[in-house]
């Protein structure tokens, strides 16, 4: 069977020789090699498969007839569930890191009950579906040997334990070290970072600190096999249970922020909020939209009525401990079509990796089918300089549809804004700013929101 000319291997699954992800005609398989088949059959063989999926912790799979991209190496060929869109570590809150960290530990430990291990432990195997945890990687499992050290403990310490550490006891902003280091905090880095007082937890000193100092000294080898020491799976397992104790006993508390008062320090009354909630509820029913981004979304409030009407919505917004509430509130109340992401609209998630293609950038993730922005123009016209058609020009880009609200110079908020700076924003007015989007996008509705001087639109890209 010849390869179909649409089949294109994904720039960012070459590092794996057991396989790797290819795409046609928009979907994603995975081709699974030679190499790699025997602990494919054990994987499937032996009930771990099934388990995993039952759990809700493995990407679901069928074996497909497609042909493979590489026939002279492959075994099989295998569709995955289709995910939306893929976010990546730097884009989680504090919970959702550790909850990927102990759904990874939970994997590993199911895993050497029918003598298998993971043999990495990458925070970019796992995605979240809804707010569950599950690792992406059908390939990751091979054969448990007696006495082998877990080869995937230094990544699974990079990626998660010293991330983890640094939000909880550094600043949680450091979770954006990950943006830079693609294969995890280094240990020696982490351990300079953190407190004294972290020495003090057997955990951390264990496998951040003594192993940083094991690092260095064996120059950067596996510590287990530069030293010749094998351990036992009784061992093994002590391991997996103490990275999963320290894991669990690392918290993060929001500082520095109102926490669960976002909406209440706003300058909106309750005919002007409700007003816009029923507002943007009719916008969205009207489209019947399939994904939406909301660009600034704080708690998430405006995000669960997309959500809750069936639309696959991600919650975007700068401020860590708005989008851990969100996410613990989605967790808590088992929310569906919903996830809360960090984002810094101004510096957003760049294309990363061996030639800018492992890691996609945030638009080149897109476009949803409906952008929400609400009360977010005037932080980023007035607070960042960004001219409005430039912020045009990249909503045009990020979705078809969008919900904008327009928030003037007299209201309180940006008159705020302008109190501390000299006012150098002459489009900045409600005029300006239909022209300027008219330029763009087909403006569809206007409405004012009531008991305020605010406008919301609804607007169509141009093609």
């Amino acid at each position: 069977m010849n390869t179909p000319k649409t089949a294109k291997q994904h720039p960012a699954s070459f590092r794996d020789p057991s396989g790797f992800l290819f795409t046609q005609d928009g979907d994603f398989y995975r081709q699974v090699n030679q190499s790699y088949a025997a602990d494919y059959d054990s994987l499937m063989g032996s009930g771990l498969y099934n388990k995993l999926v039952k759990q809700g912790r493995l990407l679901p799979h069928e074996e497909s007839d497609v042909a493979a991209v590489n026939p002279e190496t492959a075994y099989k060929v295998i569709h995955p569930e289709q995910l939306g869109f893929i976010a990546y570590p730097y884009e989680w809150s504090f919970s959702q890191l550790k909850d990927a960290a102990l759904c990874t530990l939970a994997i590993q430990k199911e895993a050497l009950a029918v003598g298998m291990t993971l043999k990495d432990a990458s925070a970019y195997n796992i995605q979240f579906k809804h707010t569950q945890p599950l690792l992406l990687d059908t390939l990751s499992f091979e054969a448990y040997e007696e006495g082998k050290p877990w080869d995937a403990y230094r990544q699974f310490c990079q990626h998660f334990l010293a991330p983890l550490a640094l939000m909880a006891h550094t600043d949680v902003r450091l979770s954006q070290l990950l943006r830079v280091y693609i294969d995890g905090v280094p240990l020696d880095l982490a351990s300079q970072l953190l407190p004294w007082r972290t020495r003090l937890n057997f955990g951390l000193l264990t496998h951040i600190h003594l192993h940083a100092r094991t690092q260095k000294s064996y120059a950067d080898k596996a510590v287990e096999q530069d030293t010749g020491r094998q351990m036992s799976k009784t061992g093994l397992l002590g391991l997996i249970d103490n990275l999963e104790r320290t894991t669990r006993t690392l918290e993060w508390k929001p500082q520095g922020t109102e926490w669960g008062d976002y909406y209440d320090a706003t300058n909106y009354s309750d005919t002007a909020s409700e007003h816009k909630a029923v507002l943007v509820g009719e916008y969205l029913q009207d489209l019947e939209t399939k994904s939406v981004w909301d660009l600034g979304a704080n708690t998430g409030r405006f995000s669960r009525i997309a959500s809750e009407i069936g639309v696959a919505t991600l919650a975007f917004d700068i401020d860590p401990a708005a989008v851990e509430q969100n996410y613990r509130q989605a967790r808590k109340k088992k929310e569906k079509n919903l996830l809360p992401l960090v984002l810094d609209l101004t510096n957003p998630s760049p294309a990363l990796g061996w030639q800018h293609e492992e890691r996609q950038s945030l638009l080149e993730r897109g476009p949803a089918d409906a952008v929400l922005a609400l009360a977010l123009i005037h932080h980023l016209a007035i607070s960042n300089n960004v001219p409005l058609q430039h912020l045009a020009r990249f909503f045009a880009e990020a979705g078809e549809w969008l919900i904008i609200e327009f928030v003037p110079k007299s209201d309180s908020q940006v008159k705020r804004l302008l109190q501390t700076r000299k006012d150098i924003f002459p489009d900045y007015n409600l005029d300006r700013f239909q022209e300027i989007f008219a330029e763009h996008f087909t403006i569809h509705r206007k409405e004012a929101i009531q008991d305020s001087e605010r406008h919301l639109f609804l607007m169509q890209r141009k093609d």
